[in-house]
């Protein structure tokens, strides 16, 4: 289903991230004028009417999220955007805060407008220093119109927009670890409950919302809930940005609706797979989910579709392998990162990935017995499902789906005591050597 860019147009234009080109060409803050004229429930009403649904992996219904805000609470109530993308695989978030950050700054105060509150907070990788500086200057441009600030619009609502700069940890992503790290501790995760909708930022009603979720409220609001909804598979609506990368001819964000299938993803957007190789694999959601085969990729690139292949949509971050490619390295090198990143709260999560990576280093190395594919197995399957957070099912997955689809070439790295993936397989540096 072809569609017109909705959340990316003319994004390659010089100036599309200025105020002016806003203004100009992409009907800027005319939805939050219009939210203004709408109750709260309404704006919340025709956010759940749309099917919008949460783009930062877990694909929680938007309005729900937002309807369960105790707004019966006398505390102050706060919308925080999770912009610490930090998942392999993607950089949607990045594009739309680099290209087009006043939309990202109407959705934050609509989206304050609906739960009550008068603040919303920012919170960027700290990697992202150049789109800091960009979302810097568009808040400040908005400041100065009007269009955040006392009195918007002459409405009575005031709505104050703050960027905070994470440290380029992963697990801030969580929504209670953000929580932690925008309070000034440590980002590990929080028991729950109490939820955040409950007692999140400084224990008062929060609602914590990706990137490209608030980027897709203006349009709601402005061209309503039944448009949206119509854009996408039921229960899947509206438009979606997909980032392709690895072994493809043309990796990048591309914007479709959900009826797209991971195959004309990879084949019509990315132009194939590259040098003439042949598809060995896909991670379709960023490198938490699991991996699928060629014949299992003719399926909706959708919540729905995807659950039912088998994988996760996720966080859209689509990393395409060819049969070049050793499925054991692939492992090893994501469990080099899930190690590293992990917050050390749990001890599953903190222990159970050293161990999966000196094992997983042992076999690559050519040194490996047949028990310690079932070792591995063990190890993972004692880290998902029991930690705080996803984390911990995030670290075990590269393993578990590796194995479940490619244990030939585990037992043939021990057996043989090497890589016998193709000879022309890509020199590999050594995991961390950056």
């Amino acid at each position: 289903m072809a569609m017109e860019p909705i959340l990316t147009p003319l994004v390659r234009e010089p100036g599309s991230y200025t105020l002016d080109f806003y203004l100009q060409r992409l009907d800027g803050y005319q939805a939050l004028r219009k939210a203004l004229g709408m109750t709260p429930d309404q704006v919340i009403d025709a956010v759940k009417a749309s099917g919008l649904r949460g783009r930062g992996g877990a694909g929680f219904p938007t309005g729900m999220k937002w309807q369960f805000v105790d707004k019966k609470s006398p505390k102050a109530k706060y919308i925080c955007c999770n912009a610490d993308e930090s998942e392999p695989g993607t950089f949607k978030d990045h594009l739309l805060m680099e290209r087009n950050p006043h939309l990202l700054i109407e959705g934050c105060a609509i989206g304050c407008h609906a739960i009550g509150s008068s603040v919303a907070y920012i919170y960027i990788r700290g990697e992202f220093l150049h789109v800091q500086h960009h979302l810097e200057a568009a808040i400040a441009e908005a400041y100065k119109a009007g269009y955040l600030g006392k009195n918007i619009f002459g409405t009575g609502f005031n709505c104050d927009v703050y960027m905070h700069r994470g440290a380029g940890a992963y697990e801030a992503g969580e929504e209670t670890a953000l929580i932690e790290s925008l309070e000034g501790k440590r980002a590990q995760p929080r028991i729950k409950p109490p939820f955040p909708a409950v007692e999140g930022l400084y224990n008062c009603p929060t609602a914590v919302n990706n990137v490209e979720t608030l980027c897709n409220v203006p349009s709601i609001v402005l061209k309503g809930a039944e448009w949206f909804a119509a854009l996408g598979p039921e229960k899947n609506g509206g438009p979606k940005l997909f980032c392709v990368s690895g072994h493809v001819v043309k990796p990048g964000v591309f914007e479709a609706s959900m009826h797209t299938t991971v195959k004309s993803l990879i084949y019509d957007y990315a132009g194939g797979i590259a040098n003439g190789r042949q598809l060995k694999a896909v991670i379709p959601g960023g490198s938490s989910v699991p991996i699928l085969l060629p014949d299992q990729i003719d399926v909706p690139a959708s919540f729905d579709g995807l659950m039912k292949a088998g994988s996760l949509l996720g966080s859209a971050g689509m990393i395409v392998m060819d049969d070049t490619t050793c499925m054991v390295w692939v492992a090893q090198n994501l469990l080099h990162f899930y190690r590293h990143e992990s917050c050390g709260k749990c001890t599953p999560c903190r222990e159970g990935g050293d161990w999966l990576l000196k094992m997983l280093s042992k076999i690559e190395r050519g040194e490996g017995q047949m028990r310690d594919i079932d070792l591995l197995l063990s190890v993972a399957d004692n880290i998902a499902g029991k930690t705080l957070c996803a984390f911990g099912d995030a670290a075990a997955t590269p393993v578990l789906t590796t194995i479940k689809q490619f244990r030939h070439e585990f037992e043939a790295h021990i057996r043989e005591g090497r890589c016998t993936c193709p000879a022309d397989w890509r020199a590999k540096e050594p995991v961390g050597a950056h």
